[in-house]
Formats: C-alpha cells, structure tokens, sequence
C-alpha cells in the first residue's frame, strides 16, 4: 500500500474539484473504518452518528471509501471489503484506542479517550505537541507517556507513572497493553465524540 495506510486516509480527505473542501478529515475515515468493521455492517444514518456528521458528509465520506474499493454497500448496511479489511489490520498494527477511561489522575476529563501508538517512543519531545493537536480537534486536553526502560516516563512530570500514579496506571496498562516503545496518550473532552477525535489527532502526530 503505498505511503501507507495514513497516506491511503489522507488522499481520500482531498477536495475534488472546484467548491468547498471536505467537512470530513482523516480522523473521520480512521473512526468509520473502526465503527464498520466492529459492526460487521453498519447504516448509513447509524455511521453518520458515530462520526457527528450529517448525513450528507457522511454520503460524500462513504462514497470516497467506495471508490477507492474499501468499503461496499448493500441493503444490509457498509462492510469492509477485503482490502478495506487488510488496511484495518495495517491501522490496528500501529494504533488502539479505548473509549470510556474511567476519570483518575491522568485521566483528568468527563470522558477519556486512551490511546496507543506502536513504536514511536523516541518521537515524543515534551507531549506538548500531541497535547496541541487533541485540543485543535476539540478536546480540553492530553498526557502523554511512553514505556522506556520498562518504566511508563511522562515527560517532564514522573520517571515512573506506575510507581507515581500506580491506580490510574494500571486501569491503561492492562486496556492497552504496551510494548518497549510504546506512547499511550490520555485525551478528555466534554463528550466521547470529542475526546476521541481528540486522541486520534494527537496519535497522528505521532506517525
């Protein structure tokens, strides 16, 4: 696949044509792909309400995905063909997400959103970056940390988050499950809808 599974998203959020661009983003394809591939098959009226999108948009995203041969229709709903099958196991092999964290000290907002993004420990600098990108898309804020070491290092805050936040740690350790090298981000919003957009941003700064 080439450039890779975000370049393959990417292309699809590109204008067509004169007028204004797409109302949907990346982030919109990354959460229809996962909400059609756990469903099985999935209408059109039940996507546009997991994405927050009208369902105009949510016509224009689902015809992209179709073009590109990703997804097919039917009078059961959406599914994932065989390709859009094959490049959700490329996006599962890079990032997981958990809806519904419970609030703790690294979890700080009505809804929390985890995320873990595969192998990019060393492109984390301060987490101010993907603390800036989940705001952008709309939530209040983020931590970020990464597994070195065998320890969970939270920039500029704890060497150690288990040893330093041992309860809120152990509910995202055992939800994600990270690796040496691993980024676990914690995104909150004012709503899950949000707060998950919010991480799935904050992720792609990251790949």
């Amino acid at each position: 696949m080439p450039r890779g599974w975000r370049g393959i998203l990417e292309d699809l959020c590109q204008p067509r044509g004169p007028g204004p661009r797409p109302s949907f983003s990346i982030l919109h394809f990354l959460k229809a792909l996962r909400a059609i591939a756990e469903a099985g098959y999935l209408g059109r009226a039940s996507l546009a309400r997991e994405l927050g999108l009208g369902e105009g948009a949510t016509r224009t995203l689902l015809d992209r995905l179709m073009r590109a041969g990703l997804v097919r229709v039917s009078r059961r709903g959406c599914e994932l063909t065989e390709e859009g099958a094959s490049l959700w196991e490329s996006i599962k092999a890079d990032l997981r997400w958990v809806l519904g964290v419970p609030k703790s000290a690294l979890a700080l907002g009505k809804h929390n959103v985890a995320v873990l993004v595969r192998g990019r420990a060393l492109k984390v600098g301060s987490g101010m970056e993907q603390r800036d990108a989940a705001v952008r898309a709309g939530a209040r804020g983020a931590i970020t940390m990464f597994l070195r070491g065998g320890r969970l290092v939270i920039p500029s805050i704890s060497e150690d988050a288990r040893v330093d936040y041992p309860s809120a740690c152990r509910t995202i350790l055992e939800a994600l499950k990270p690796r040496e090298g691993d980024v676990l981000i914690i995104c909150w919003a004012d709503d899950q809808l949000s707060a998950e957009y919010g991480a799935l941003a904050a992720a792609l700064s990251l790949i």
